[in-house]
């Protein structure tokens, strides 16, 4: 049944490709070797969002001439909120310029480096794996993957063949969470972020949407939490950290109420408010800077610690609240 589907969605899609009226099909992209962007995944927005800013006509100099030139839609399998969305996402990119690819291999000998966007992390290391064997620098939207041992064969099987990649929600690059890591507020002694935490079955708890305000917490706290406790509820999630040198960082994810993105840190000049999220440009910039330098601009370590975090929040949920370790990351 899951290959019939699949095999609809491929129809349809190329349908699609040749009934479009593409008003930037003419358009020629740089042709500077190294700047040709294939997009894995069009089942999220985060696709058209990050093309539209690499293909906008006015971009700046800070995205150094990248351009996304091709994308394969798939994608989901199964999460119908992600699945619905791949026909009208093929259609919006194909109108910025963007060819359509019929498999991760056609999409790899179109372009120079690669934007791992597909929504659904449980793909990410069977669609990682081709693109680190072809050696194309990599980013890789969130959740790097859905589980701890996934992330860590991708950056296993990376390091082995020398190929950079790197993973990151858009929040941490939020100017009051870049502000406090910087040390603008002194040395910082302890946070709190919040974000939406909506949850979908496919994934453990935070990985789908919790990410965002971990990843806004380790931003500022830096790594070294060593050990956590879960409260939960149907609206709620607070997640308590301890870190090797005492200091103590809260998640706290939403599921009732408003929805947004936020945070305070307790720092050296004051309590500061670490403000409202600001878009994908920044992160864009710094993807952009990734594939020029070839320079992750977050570690292995933070990343993995990142997930481990996550994975052990779902370990003391299951034992009612219990301060539980973090599994090892190595």
């Amino acid at each position: 049944m899951a290959n019939r589907r699949q095999f609809i969605q491929t129809a349809a899609l190329a349908g699609l490709g040749i009934s479009l009226v593409n008003p930037m099909a003419g358009m020629q992209w740089p042709s500077a070797s190294g700047k040709r962007i294939g997009i894995i995944g069009l089942d999220t927005s985060h696709s058209v969002a990050f093309t539209k800013e690499f293909n906008n006509p006015e971009a700046g100099p800070e995205l150094h001439g990248y351009k996304v030139v091709a994308a394969y839609p798939h994608g989901s399998r199964d999460i119908e909120s992600s699945v619905s969305r791949i026909p009208g996402y093929t259609a919006e990119v194909q109108k910025l310029g963007v060819s359509i690819s019929g498999s991760i291999d056609e999409l790899l000998a179109a372009c120079d480096v690669v934007l791992l966007e597909t929504n659904d992390g449980r793909l990410h290391l069977e669609q990682a794996l081709p693109v680190i064997k072809a050696g194309k620098p990599m980013f890789i939207d969130k959740p790097m993957t859905a589980s701890l041992k996934d992330a860590i064969r991708i950056f296993d099987e990376a390091e082995k063949q020398g190929v950079p990649l790197f993973s990151c929600s858009s929040l941490r690059y939020m100017e009051g969470a870049v502000a406090a890591a910087r040390g603008d507020h002194g040395k910082i002694f302890g946070a709190v972020t919040w974000s939406p935490a909506t949850i979908e079955k496919t994934h453990p708890d935070l990985f789908w949407y919790g990410i965002h305000g971990v990843e806004t917490l380790y931003t500022v706290m830096g790594t070294g939490c060593q050990k956590l406790t879960r409260s939960w509820s149907e609206g709620t999630d607070v997640v308590t950290g301890t870190w090797a040198d005492g200091r103590i960082g809260t998640f706290r994810g939403i599921r009732e109420g408003k929805h947004d993105y936020g945070g305070v840190v307790f720092a050296e000049k004051g309590n500061v408010s670490i403000g409202l999220f600001g878009g994908y440009k920044p992160l864009i910039i710094e993807i952009a800077r990734f594939f020029e330098t070839r320079i992750p601009p977050v570690s292995r370590q933070e990343t993995l610690e990142i997930l481990a975090f996550m994975e052990a929040a779902d370990q003391s949920k299951r034992e009612g609240g219990k301060m539980v370790d973090l599994p090892s990351i190595s």
